[in-house]
């Protein structure tokens, strides 16, 4: 008895002695979304269908993987992963498996109860509130929307904090996305990413809620700038000297004769290029046929192909340049610059929500759906109407090369949406797709001229205050263009400078991602041999982050018909299709030579500036300042230069 006595007290003495576990932090809603109050505590017998978000593995490596497949000098070049191969290679650890598990059944949650998600980055198992609530150290509200929709949230939650490094987040908690279960039916909820606790930019500026669905909305800063309404006459009497008027007047043939270039030939079924557009911006088929009618008239009655993603239509209701502008500028110039090749129209989001970036590539990767944001993504069904859902997850194929005209500020959105972004733009990269976005039309400002101030870290009227960089152009995954324009009075053969007739390119560099490795040598070249005078009060000058853009094409004087009317347009939203044309005429000749697409294509620009056309005059003002000057090889105005299609093509054509 006596041994038995001390043994229980060692025993007792050595269980309080065992350390607790440390529960930490891992999400915390600042406030609600607009609409919706709090309504009751939830009923704590309530069953919720609970999801947990697995961090991804070899995230640290896909720089690397990716540069494996892109890098001129790499012997796996043009080898591009599959999507199974990408899923596989990027799927949590073992580890990371093993650990929730054994957290979850170690707080009584029975491992027949656990289930793995097909793309095997969930696990999801149902809990009662009570459970959930001793498991999150947290509880459950219910809420309702002025709609009367219910939802069930909690104001943060705390995990073990062994376990942080595993997860990436848990659904149903601070995100506004799962419905009320009735009874122990199991909704599927949408769940979004981890975000920022503080729903703060990189550079302080404060997020609002759903400022990416306004992307396609006609009041957007990134959407292209009209200039004079021109008569049929007119286009037809400088029809008749049009290379001669390619200062004045841009056209497909202009832009042939600037880059070189030849008009299509031939039509490989395996290439494809994808433009992009986003609800209520829609083309009018009035206007392709104008066009085409003038300037490639075997294509007169021809249509994109459509993949219409969450109610994507193209809407006839409103028109006017600022619902066709856009769509009618993109679609009559790569339609007309890869004819015969056909085009792919991703048309995304319906009229009454609209959409983001994200909801475009959901559409494309189903396993990136899972992490939406319902703060700054589409959800459905949605209150106000519209789309009923489900939410196209994947099902649509991604083009060879896809343009995207649209963009953000950097200072919109939080930096841990856009790195997930970026990372996706990576894996898309990995299995051969060139994604192109325009870099901005007001030089080192932000879409509608505004710059940051200093003070309050609120945008101001662009008068001063801190540059304001584009995004996805800061993402080192994507190819940035920029813009150029014939130099007044000269020839269409004479060197060009940088855009400074409406527009001023928009460049710059990142406050959120770091230089990478194929870009490190121009822009430390850059900063030695022509620094700029301004401090790290104005720009981020750490030389740390990755600059853009990356190479440029005109952007001013476009011929486009818009609404029944001749037009000029101006923007990086003219060049970044025009560059998009370009790569898909390259990856035409790599298919027929039996080669793969060129799929991430920064690596192979890099590598290869003497392909490009230098641009050394020219700046792009912003922020009461003169921004950035135009200077031999890269700089944040123009990137590397236009693309010179002879030598792009040559070089292009010697790689594996």
């Amino acid at each position: 008895m006596h041994f038995s006595f001390l043994a229980l007290s060692a025993l007792v003495a050595t269980s309080f002695a065992l350390p607790s576990v440390n529960h930490v932090l891992h999400e915390k809603r600042d406030k609600l979304p607009p609409g919706w109050q709090y309504h009751e505590k939830l009923d704590r017998s309530k069953v919720l269908p609970m999801k947990i978000a697995l961090t991804q593995s070899n995230l640290d490596k896909a720089d690397e993987f990716l540069m494996d497949v892109s890098s001129p000098t790499s012997s796996n070049y043009g080898k591009h992963w599959t999507h199974q191969d990408i899923a596989n290679k990027f799927a949590p650890s073992e580890e990371t498996v093993e650990t929730v598990k054994s957290w979850l059944t170690s707080s009584g949650i029975a491992a027949d109860r656990i289930s793995r998600s097909q793309s095997l980055g969930w696990l999801k198992f149902d809990a009662t509130v009570a459970e959930a609530e001793d498991l999150l150290k947290t509880e459950y509200h219910l809420y309702k929307h002025s709609t009367g929709k219910p939802h069930v949230s909690c104001p943060e939650y705390r995990i073990p904090e062994h376990v942080t490094r595993h997860v990436d987040f848990i659904t149903p908690t601070v995100h506004f996305d799962a419905k009320i279960p009735q009874g122990v039916a199991k909704p599927q909820p949408q769940p979004v990413e981890k975000r920022d606790p503080t729903s703060t930019a990189a550079v302080g500026h404060p997020v609002q809620t759903k400022v990416a669905l306004g992307i396609g909305a006609p009041t957007s800063g990134s959407l292209p700038k009209k200039g004079a309404t021109l008569s049929r006459q007119t286009v037809l009497d400088r029809l008749r000297e049009e290379l001669q008027n390619c200062n004045r007047f841009i056209t497909p043939n202009c832009l042939r004769a600037l880059y070189r270039f030849p008009p299509g030939l031939t039509a490989n079924p395996k290439n494809s290029y994808g433009i992009v557009e986003y609800t209520p911006q829609a083309y009018l088929q009035g206007d392709l046929d104008m066009f085409f009618a003038n300037f490639s008239k075997n294509q007169v009655q021809r249509t994109p192909t459509l993949n219409s993603i969450n109610g994507g239509v193209v809407q006839t209701t409103r028109q006017g340049f600022q619902f066709n502008g856009e769509s009618d500028l993109d679609l009559e110039y790569a339609m007309a610059l890869i004819n015969p090749q056909k085009t792919t129209l991703y048309q995304v989001g319906d009229e009454v929500q609209g959409a983001s970036f994200n909801d475009f590539l959901d559409a494309l990767d189903g396993s990136y759906c899972a992490g939406d944001d319902p703060f700054q993504d589409a959800s459905y069904p949605n209150p106000a109407g519209g789309f009923p859902g489900p939410k196209n997850c994947g099902g649509f194929a991604a083009t060879k090369v896809i343009s995207t005209s649209y963009g953000y500020n950097e200072a919109d959105l939080t930096a841990a949406y856009e790195r997930r972004q970026c990372m996706e733009y990576m894996k898309l990269g990995l299995a051969g797709t060139s994604f192109l976005f325009s870099s901005g039309d007001s030089g080192v400002g932000g879409n509608g001229k505004r710059c940051i101030d200093p003070a309050t870290l609120e945008y101001n009227d662009g008068s001063s205050g801190i540059f304001n960089p584009g995004f996805p152009s800061g993402c080192p995954y994507i190819t940035s263009i920029g813009a150029t324009q014939i130099v007044p009075n000269a020839s269409v053969t004479a060197p060009e400078k940088a855009c400074e007739t409406v527009i001023f390119s928009g460049g710059g560099f990142s406050n959120v991602f770091p230089l990478p490795s194929y870009q490190a040598s121009a822009v430390k070249s850059w900063f030695t041999n022509f620094p700029p005078p301004y401090g790290a009060d104005r720009f981020n000058n750490s030389q740390t982050t990755r600059g853009f853009p990356d190479i440029s094409a005109n952007g001013a004087n476009y011929i486009i018909a818009v609404t029944g009317q001749f037009a000029l347009i101006y923007g990086t939203s003219a060049s970044s299709p025009t560059v998009g044309a370009i790569l898909t005429l390259i990856n035409e000749a790599r298919l027929y030579a039996g080669k793969s697409s060129l799929g991430f294509v920064n690596p192979f620009l890099y590598a290869n500036p003497g392909a490009l056309n230098d641009i050394t005059l020219g700046s792009n003002p912003g922020c009461g300042t003169q921004g950035f000057q135009a200077v031999p090889g890269w700089d944040p105005v123009t990137g590397l230069g236009t693309p010179n299609f002879p030598k792009l093509l040559a070089a292009a054509l010697k790689l594996p």
